[in-house]
């Protein structure tokens, strides 16, 4: 059978009738199947958006990665080939559904409903308890706001002028403000934890009756990341003493409002991980806002690293390692080396072409 590995030359053609008969069922063969293979490839390209993948996997089909073509026939089966019994089919899972099974460590609240009367209906002697029925079911108690009213007491001496005594204030995030650790807390959680963003956490303290400016919410959430530096610090520092550390920026738009617009800074995350492998490094991860993605922003972040940077292939992190003279060895991704193989063979297939 005639496979076509180069382009056919009118010199090259066979004379014999039957040759070329069989040359043109060839071509015809090998054109069913790159129809095929098109076809594939645009369900996986333009098919469901799930398909991540799909933008890669087209390029390395055409790399034959696997066994895409094959020329083997299968035999004829044997009266001992027959195919086996199908398999049972996969057990379907129960379904996790939380039936009478509250966690044990929610506090319990009980109400306890007695009959209207406890004397018997037919001889109206007095009933005695034989059992009861017992059900449970998940409550919520929304939020609820109040107001702590802190008394200090003064206590003076009758006898001097001096010895007044009164206990100390109790410390507040926020030096003479009205807001405790407990609202600064859940307004922060609520924020950052759950994407609330404040203009809503306003209006919900509007349907409760307390009226509060955004601005105000914005200085709550200033001053905990005041509170938590020293912590943030401590972890970023920890994270870039281990011998081992992934490294990558993502954008992140600001607003700018002397220019009534974004403006388009960089989030880099520095990070740690040792679970895959069972290493001493715990996780953990830490975010650096920068102004921009060069090689003087990634050199101040880790000034005094040295060990070893998982990084993608930007040329920022090669340019930070040859400053370093070689105490930063770099560590490429293998998704993004994968890439440069996909683009040698579509440099390979353009050059042909």
């Amino acid at each position: 059978m005639y496979r076509l590995v180069m382009a056919i030359r009118p010199d090259a053609l066979p004379t014999d009738p039957s040759a070329l008969t069989e040359m043109v069922l060839a071509l015809d063969a090998e054109n069913e199947k790159l129809r095929v293979a098109m076809q594939t490839l645009k369900e996986m390209i333009f098919g469901k958006r799930s398909e991540r993948l799909a933008v890669l996997v087209d390029k390395q089909l055409a790399l034959e990665l696997g066994d895409l073509e094959t020329d083997a026939t299968l035999p004829v089966q044997a009266n001992d080939d027959a195919p086996a019994a199908k398999p049972p089919g996969k057990v379907r899972k129960k379904a996790r559904r939380n039936i009478g099974a509250l966690p044990k460590h929610l506090p319990r609240c009980e109400q306890r409903l007695e009959p209207e009367a406890t004397a018997c209906p037919c001889c109206r002697g007095q009933l005695h308890k034989i059992g009861e029925d017992v059900s449970e079911v998940l409550d919520i108690i929304p939020a609820i706001l109040r107001v702590l009213r802190t008394i200090r007491p003064k206590y003076g001496c009758r006898s001097c002028t001096d010895g007044v005594v009164q206990a100390r204030v109790l410390p507040r995030p926020i030096e003479s403000g009205m807001a405790p650790t407990a609202l600064v807390s859940h307004v922060v959680v609520s924020k950052f934890a759950w994407y609330l963003p404040l203009y809503r956490q306003v209006q919900i303290l509007v349907g409760q009756g307390v009226h509060l400016d955004r601005t105000t919410l914005a200085g709550w959430v200033k001053r905990a990341a005041w509170w938590l530096r020293s912590l943030y610090e401590l972890q970023l520092r920890t994270i870039q003493a281990s011998p081992r550390v992934f490294c990558d920026e993502t954008p992140m738009p600001v607003l700018d409002p002397g220019r009534h617009r974004t403006r388009i800074c960089q989030f880099w995350a520095h990070a740690m991980d040792d679970r895959s492998w069972g290493g001493p490094s715990p996780p953990a991860v830490a975010y650096v806002f920068a102004d921009g993605r060069g090689t003087e922003e990634i050199a101040g972040q880790l000034k005094g690293f040295s060990g070893i940077l998982q990084v993608d292939g930007y040329a920022a992190y090669k340019a930070l390692a040859r400053g370093h003279g070689g105490a930063i060895q770099l560590a490429f991704c293998l998704a993004h080396a994968r890439r440069k193989f996909v683009e040698v063979y579509d440099d390979a297939v353009a050059i042909r072409a």
